[in-house]
């Protein structure tokens, strides 16, 4: 199952970026990252940009996970479940998003199949991305079994 990340902003060369990248490359089945970027000022137009843009990288059926600090906390044991339980049902990819400064517009949570966090906390943006990516090859250790998430 081809596991993507749908990103608002450009990680250019950052080291962050790197490292995401790093992780996508590893994960069994294909695993990608997708950068959008809008040139409307900040507000509610831009986030309403942004998620429209996030959107068309998604196909219909696709199921979408909206990473925002006011989803449910979800352990690596849960991703993991959520991703098999989509792979058994036939789909070949899952999108995850990440919104840009002011979050993602109800236009895309409204489509998301879930709504996750990694906690409370804020985080840098690229830095998400990185611990996003590592949990998505977390996820696809634990469902091939191997001794990765133990560690």
């Amino acid at each position: 199952m081809k596991l993507v990340i749908l990103a608002v902003g450009r990680g250019r060369n950052m080291p962050e970026a790197a490292l995401a990248g790093s992780w996508m490359s590893r994960i069994h089945g294909g695993g990608d990252i997708i950068e959008v970027e809008s040139k409307l000022p900040a507000g509610p137009d831009r986030q309403q940009d942004e998620s429209n843009r996030l959107l068309r990288h998604i196909d219909p059926g696709t199921p979408l996970v909206a990473c925002d600090p006011r989803g449910r906390d979800t352990a690596s044991e849960q991703l993991a479940e959520m991703i098999a339980n989509w792979r058994d049902a036939g789909h070949g990819a899952a999108c995850f998003a990440i919104g840009g400064a002011d979050g993602h517009h109800d236009i895309l949570t409204r489509r998301a199949d879930r709504i996750i966090s990694f906690g409370a906390a804020t985080w840098p943006h690229m830095l998400f991305r990185a611990m996003l990516a590592e949990q998505l090859y977390r996820a696809t250790t634990i469902l091939a079994g191997h001794p990765y998430h133990r560690g």
